[in-house]
């Protein structure tokens, strides 16, 4: 019976917390839509017109690699501060700490999956054609949405213990940016360093997506098996911490 009302909160919280966050805005739902597309095209300026480092393919290239790392990123970051951000809420009354991570990773996956749409859109506008190999789509966003799932409860979990996590998450991100394959193709990386360009999960995912919309290829499915792994530890872990200190993050003191 908890089960089902925690599910059910959950799906609740997720719609009232989009509804708030497109209400502070002028231009409401729209601006998740505009927010992406300033992203990328600002990332598009810098890497294509100022410094001529695009390829032929370069606009679509860089649009998926955008489009995924931005819903990764802002899962984490919005899942940072979760648990904290509720602090009043429960000190009142109990709730499942899980419960405010996988909220936040629910209401950007909503966001995701419009801007995700929008870029197939765009996909075809370009002129990148629909193969077989998408049929794979829905496996590999369902792997990617584990793993943020295991990153966001994670951080979720230690953030109210060492709230200086936050900066180093935010360093940690813009790093691995850079080291995910976004801007360049992975098979521009010398053979030797590639075993750990694949050990960043997100450059597998990113690289699966590509190969799957922009080749039409099937994905290399020993390496989705390999985040999937990860994802599941990562969840499991996070889990853990979450119920051993169920009772204790109501309080604490959270600057």
């Amino acid at each position: 019976m908890h089960k089902k009302r925690y599910l059910e909160l959950v799906l609740y919280k997720t719609y009232a917390d989009l509804k708030a966050e497109a209400a502070r805005t002028y231009i409401s739902f729209m601006w998740w839509i505009l927010d992406p597309l300033l992203y990328m095209a600002v990332f598009y300026i810098v890497f294509d017109v100022l410094l001529k480092r695009g390829t032929d393919n370069f606009i679509s290239f860089l649009l998926v690699g955008l489009v995924l790392w931005k819903w990764f990123a802002s899962s984490i970051q919005h899942a940072l501060n979760s648990i904290s951000i509720h602090r009043g809420l429960i000190q009142q009354i109990y709730l499942p700490k899980w419960l405010f991570p996988v909220i936040t990773v629910l209401t950007d996956l909503v966001k995701f999956i419009i801007i995700f749409m929008i870029l197939l859109v765009l996909l075809l506008i370009i002129g990148v054609m629909p193969g077989i190999a998408w049929i794979n789509l829905p496996i590999l966003i369902m792997c990617q949405l584990l793993f943020i799932m295991g990153c966001s409860c994670l951080a979720a979990a230690i953030t109210p213990f060492f709230p200086d996590f936050r900066l180093l998450t935010e360093s940690g991100l813009t790093l691995m940016m850079f080291l995910s394959g976004i801007f360049y193709e992975s098979k521009t990386i010398p053979i030797n360093f590639q075993v750990f360009f694949f050990a960043n999960p997100m450059a597998v995912m990113i690289d699966a997506f590509r190969i799957t919309l922009l080749e039409n290829r099937h994905p290399n499915w020993l390496l989705i098996s390999y985040v999937f792994f990860i994802s599941n530890v990562l969840l499991a872990v996070a889990l853990n911490i979450l119920k051993r200190f169920d009772r204790v993050y109501p309080r604490m003191t959270f600057a």
